[in-house]
């Protein structure tokens, strides 16, 4: 199994276009999501953020933004998560298959001018995937490729 990286933080939000709430922990239900994200599961169950990719474009701005600005659920310290398209990952003790990068929407835009430009590329917006079997995870866990 190779080592993607460390869980570096994670984030929820109770209802669409709320704001994100870091969590340390969180159960996740099979075909599900992070319990307490609004969202329903499905092929999009999960979302996740490559650390230095979010760096890459919050220094191409100039801009301080936190990294739930991003929206997604799952901070990893990696270089890259687009390689991960198409597999099966584990994260911490839950299973995942990864179906598409996360493509970024004019939203971005309202919280900085040119996010959503400066997200598009190298799949820096993140990936997203669906839960085949459940289980905890934790803020320290680790990612890593399974197939």
């Amino acid at each position: 199994m190779e080592t993607i990286g460390p869980i570096v933080a994670m984030a929820v939000r109770p209802a669409a276009r709320q704001a994100m709430h870091e969590v340390t922990r969180a159960a996740v239900a099979t075909d599900g999501s992070l319990d307490g994200d609004h969202g329903d599961g499905g092929r999009r169950g999960i979302t996740l953020l490559s650390a230095r990719q979010w760096r890459e474009v919050t220094n191409e701005l100039g801009a301080d933004l936190p990294w739930q600005t991003r929206r997604a659920n799952i901070l990893v310290d990696c270089d890259r998560l687009g390689h991960l398209i198409g597999h099966t990952i584990r994260v911490g003790a839950v299973t995942v298959r990864i179906h598409a990068e996360t493509t970024p929407c004019a939203i971005m835009n309202e919280f900085h001018p040119g996010l959503q430009a400066a997200l598009a590329p190298d799949c820096r917006a993140g990936v997203y995937g669906q839960v085949l079997d459940g289980g905890d995870i934790a803020v320290g866990d680790t990612v890593a490729l399974e197939d």
